[in-house]
């Protein structure tokens, strides 16, 4: 017997749909990361682009569905450096490494609020986790730009 896909484990697609959906409303109203963010770029995005929200939620489901070994492929509107990269869709937006933990938290508390079991819950956000520097690395080149102060 083959041990189910993380795919599988949490439900499929529908199952998936339903967390990214209420994930992605909480981001919006989320106070580090959404409409009254410190940042700029996300306060305006959370703002200003919510028209294009449930093409955000479609991508990010697919993009879930294929990480967790899903039977859909995730095709990036702004390709990264790899074919599930996320740098080019987030280098403007300039997500700081805390503000990255921030939604990973709210991730972490949209899994809890579906009851996805602890190890589903630590692959998910392992597998989120693991893109940290792509989505931080234009907060991070905007960084190295800046003039040193002694």
């Amino acid at each position: 017997m083959t041990e189910k896909s993380l795919y599988e484990r949490l439900g499929g697609a529908f199952a998936i749909a339903a967390v990214v959906d209420h994930f992605s409303n909480q981001l919006v109203v989320n106070p580090i990361v959404g409409q009254e963010s410190e940042n700029p770029a996300l306060r305006e995005w959370h703002s200003n682009n919510l028209a294009r929200l449930p093409g955000l939620k479609f991508m990010r489901t697919l993009w879930v569905c294929n990480v967790a070994g899903g039977p859909f492929q995730y095709t990036a509107t702004k390709p990264g450096s790899t074919p599930l990269g996320l740098e080019a869709a987030h280098r403007d937006l300039k997500i700081s490494p805390a503000q990255f933990d921030e939604v990973a938290a709210e991730l972490g508390r949209t899994l809890d609020l579906f009851k996805v079991a602890k190890q589903e819950t630590e692959e998910v956000l392992a597998a989120f986790a693991a893109h940290k520097g792509e989505v931080t690395a234009g907060f991070s080149a905007e960084r190295a730009r800046e003039p040193v102060h002694s």
